[in-house]
């Protein structure tokens, strides 16, 4: 028997006298996680308090084991806490706004897996970047599961799961999924076996974080219903603790063995209990559940957690069935979603649940005033509308403001309220306190005039102490505030019509600079909204707010074109900055980078110039973005590094063929890969890795994708990619999954085994298994990268031109001033420095040359002339190809047509050449001290005749075969 239903037992005929009644520790969750604002009594209040608990814990102690009933005090506490979170509300704690939970609530997707550090990007951005599938590791955990084990092979360490990190961005559902979690508890529908569930959210925490506390005491002052609960309670009954908004803290928690607390009657600080918490040093039986925004994860060890997890927010299906369960008019609803469709980068943000609840606030009004009404298309036009209606609603509430100029009337506070967002953005705080509001000249006193004028963007909260906290309903709430004020105090308040233009550019262009050398991205929604913000027509939208308005097209053309040349030569912009850069010129309509970028993957010419990572991001990005799908992408038509071509791989979920063959990829491009063909509206049907070192684990990574059925990949090249038996495996057991759409695999070149042959030969003749063409020529081979390739070339003598001389036996040839004594031969390249190898290449080759001076690396067909002038040269004609090779740069020729093309920042006098006959490709790489290879340029063709390698040396010059 659990002991605390011994205890029950026991106590069951003894008698007590009702507890007092809950004190709110805080309001009814909202649908997102707010930032918040603090205040806090006097040192005199805490003193006093601090000086009761130190007499009366030992009373504590005794007293109520011999008087409670703890079944009482359990249906007290459940009672309690069913009556706390059976209710949400959607911005503010109004009665219009509340709603059940029960009602509303979708299961949000929780996700388990590895920690990945802290990202460096903006939360928003995660959304927009990689719009929402399933991860191809992603373990689904419904939040009554959080500390049930997986069943899943691989996770069978996880037998007892004592701490739970989960994380997510703000409004993606953190605190309404602990919400759930303690409500089907309260009405027990799960988690019988647990007796006290107790929330501590780091919001409340903080304003007690300088004071001295016992966990018992802590709990009493959370959870009044608990007076009658002795302190031993807590090791004889199952116990959960809940720290809600770890993002929110500014509680130094404290890891270290020298601040060890086992005792709930310890007293020390609100930290250091805390940590011993997650350490499990205090009440090592209870359970921990964490929630934080994932730039604040990290502060926790890892060692200490056992199981983290993320929520992802609403898939695409959730989103319509949000928006049905909200909108109760169905013509309505189907309105909403269909124009939420339509605007992509809306529809994505639709991900957050807390903009799904905006954007059906915004959309319903506007439909419900004006049919005809334009529709928003844009962030910006979404959160002006947004404080439009909560301000108007304001003014239904309080009539004795204007109701004929309800924002001019409200200008004053808002402009207020806006400044206190711009400074604690600038600063980094995500959450505010009575000090802060000091701070930004804001008189408390006056704080509730705030909360009562814009009721759904500012709220107040009594919490622990009966103590005031404000806060915005959501954090983008305050980046568009932030936004406002920038514009308004910068550009309307210090007007000047002479300066007007100069002074908005230089305040787009230093937001840009800011925003661009933030870390992890904080400033990056600020951005959008605020050149989204200077756009005329929001300016307009805003006019009695902003006194007047000005034509800003001119500072806003050379704002944008000041973020499309960062984008063009960004080569040291990350993926998150380059995407949000082109978001910011989304958010002023400007449409000239997605058109030239349109034009330029139209044309043939895509190495005439390098494009930088940061072009690359841009790229991949309209690509995803585009309601016209790409018929192919091949990287290694562009002329970028390889970082550049990494960066393209998240364009292969709009794509029909993705060539990705020989560009040096590894695991997280085939996680990209594998989470887009599990998308619904996947297109991808051709996919060629060959050549890249993915191993198993890459092929592992690629399972989850194409096992799912709704990937629908009709050809699979894997070819050269060191898969084992292990790796066909995992493919043969996709195929048994999903077996209606593949029907051509290449895996040659690999090492599959016996084993590995049998199964996927198995595939071939299974009649349910649509797999017709499968290659598993040239088994065996298991050596990294190209060099699997290697052949064993030497000079032909009687190729040689007169000039050059042959040593290092026939595999070096240097260019000098004597002619040599050669024979005559009808071979001999007779006025041009040129000589071919003796052996003809077939299949897949690959070799290297070291040269000297300067000379040309080329490929070409044996019948290429030998005597006449300029149809001899490499690379001159249509019978060969040709890189020329110089200290300076790397020139590719090929029918009298070059290149310019470029290579590495170190450069190396040492390039790799790979050719794949049947493929129709000649590759040539720039080949590092440590045989690292960069991708220079590829020439695809059709072979039809007998190839050989050949060099042309200039004077002074010399080219050498190397062995590898």
């Amino acid at each position: 028997m659990h002991q605390c239903e011994e205890r029950e037992d026991l106590e069951e005929q003894e008698e007590s006298g009702a507890g007092p009644s809950c004190v709110s520790m805080r309001s009814d969750q909202s649908m997102s996680n707010p930032i918040t604002l603090r205040s806090v009594p006097s040192s005199t209040t805490y003193y006093q308090t601090h000086i009761r608990q130190s007499k009366t814990e030992e009373v504590l102690q005794t007293h109520t084991l011999e008087t409670g009933d703890l079944q009482r005090v359990k249906d007290q506490h459940k009672t309690s806490m069913k009556n706390k979170y059976e209710r949400l509300f959607e911005g503010s704690k109004l009665q219009e706004n509340e709603i059940l939970l029960n009602r509303i609530y979708l299961q949000l997707y929780i996700i388990e897996g590895e920690g990945e550090g802290v990202n460096e990007e903006h939360e928003v951005l995660q959304m927009e970047k990689t719009p929402r599938t399933q991860h191809s590791q992603d373990t689904p955990i419904y939040c009554n599961d959080i500390f049930k084990a997986s069943p899943e092979p691989g996770h069978e360490e996880k037998e007892q799961i004592k701490t739970v990190l989960t994380k997510g961005i703000a409004g993606i559902g953190k605190t309404v999924s602990v919400q759930k979690f303690i409500l089907d508890w309260a009405e027990g529908k799960a988690n019988q076996d647990v007796d006290f569930m107790f929330v501590l959210s780091f919001r409340e925490l903080n304003l007690i974080r300088d004071h001295q506390y016992s966990l018992h005491r802590l709990l009493l002052d959370f959870h009044p219903e608990l007076q009658d609960l002795g302190s031993k309670i807590y090791e004889e009954c199952k116990v959960v603790f809940i720290f809600d908004g770890l993002d929110e803290s500014r509680i130094t928690l404290m890891f270290s063995d020298t601040h060890k607390v086992s005792d709930v009657t310890e007293i020390s600080s609100v930290g250091v209990l805390m940590s011993n918490l997650m350490k499990g040093d205090l009440l090592p039986s209870a359970l921990v559940w964490i929630t934080s925004r994932p730039a604040a994860a990290n502060q926790i060890p890892s060692k200490y957690i056992n199981r983290l997890t993320e929520i992802q927010g609403f898939d695409d299906p959730q989103k319509e069935e949000y928006f049905r369960k909200r909108i109760s008019d169905e013509h309505q609803a189907s309105r909403i979603i269909s124009h939420i469709r339509r605007a992509k980068s809306l529809h994505i943000m639709c991900h957050i649940p807390v903009f799904c609840w905006i954007s059906s606030t915004v959309l319903q009004k506007l439909l419900e005033e004006d049919l005809s009404a334009e529709i928003p298309q844009t962030l910006t036009e979404m959160y002006i509308h947004f404080l439009l209606i909560q301000i108007n609603m304001s003014n239904q509430k309080y009539e004795e403001r204007d109701p004929e100029k309800p924002l001019q009337s409200n200008s004053e506070v808002i402009v207020k309220l806006a400044e206190v967002a711009f400074h604690q953005l600038m600063t980094g705080n995500v959450m505010f306190y009575e000090e802060d509001l000091i701070e930004s000249g804001i008189d408390v006193t006056d704080a509730s005039v705030y909360s009562g004028i814009c009721t759904e963007i500012f709220k107040e909260e009594s919490v622990i102490h009966q103590m005031k906290v404000y806060s915005f309903i959501h954090l983008s709430i305050q980046e568009f505030l932030a936004a406002f004020y920038a514009f308004y105090h910068y550009v309307i308040k210090n007007f000047d019509t002479l300066q007007f233009c100069d002074v908005m550019h230089n305040l787009h262009r230093d937001a840009v600079n800011k925003a661009l050398e933030s870390e992890n991205g904080h400033l990056d929604l600020f951005l959008r909204f605020l050149l989204g913000i200077s756009l005329e027509s929001n300016q307009r939208l805003l006019q009695d707010l902003l006194t007047h308005t000005e034509n800003s097209s001119e500072s806003i053309r050379r704002t944008t074109q000041y973020i499309k040349e960062k984008i063009r030569d960004g080569h040291e912009l990350s993926t998150e900055r380059s995407i949000n850069l082109s978001l910011c010129l989304l958010e002023v309509k400007d449409q000239t980078l997605s058109r030239e970028i349109q034009e330029f993957l139209k044309s043939d010419n895509h190495s005439e110039k390098k494009i930088s990572p940061a072009h690359c991001s841009a790229i991949a990005y309209m690509l995803q973005m585009s309601e016209e799908v790409l018929d192919e992408l091949d990287l290694k038509k562009y002329n970028t590094s390889d970082e550049g071509r990494r960066r393209l791989i998240p364009a292969v979920s709009n794509c029909r063929k993705a060539l990705l063959g020989g560009c040096n990829l590894t695991g997280q491009p085939c996680e990209i890969v594998s989470s887009a063909l599990q998308s619904s509206n996947c297109v991808l049907r051709e996919l060629d890795l060959s050549n890249n070192d993915l191993y198993d684990s890459g092929v592992k990574l690629l399972y989850n994708g194409l096992k799912n059925p709704k990937c629908q990949l009709e050809i699979l090249r894997l070819s050269g990619c060191m898969v084992t038996e292990e790796g066909c495996g995992y493919v043969s057991s996709a195929l048994s999954s999903n077996p209606s759409h593949l029907r051509e695999l290449d895996l040659s070149y690999n090492h599959p085994g016996d084993a590995g042959v049998q199964l996927l030969n198995d595939k071939l003749k299974d009649p349910n298994c649509s797999l017709k063409i499968l290659n598993l020529d040239h088994g065996g081979y298991f050596t990294p990268g190209l060099r699997k390739y290697a052949c064993d070339l030497t000079l032909d003598p009687n190729t040689a031109h007169t000039q050059l001389i042959l040593s290092e036996e026939n595999r070096k040839a240097t260019c000098v001033k004597d002619h040599q004594p050669y024979p005559d031969h009808p071979e001999r390249f007779e006025h041009q420095e040129q000589i071919l190898c003796g052996e003809s290449l077939t299949g897949r080759c690959y070799w290297e040359v070291q040269w000297s001076g300067s000379g040309h690396v080329a490929v070409t067909y044996k019948e290429i002339s030998r005597k006449s002038g300029i149809d001899c040269w490499f690379g001159l004609n249509e019978k060969s190809w040709s890189l020329y090779c110089s200290d300076k740069n790397y020139t590719v020729w090929f029918n009298n047509n070059s290149t310019d093309v470029s290579g590495p920042s170190a450069r190396c006098n040492r390039v790799g050449v790979y050719v794949d006959v049947s493929a129709g490709t000649l590759s040539f790489y720039s080949v590092s001290d440590t045989h690292t290879l960069t991708h220079i340029y590829t020439f695809n063709t059709t072979i039809t005749e007998p190839l050989y390698a050949g060099f042309g040396v200039y004077p002074e010059s010399s080219v050498s075969l190397c062995q590898i």
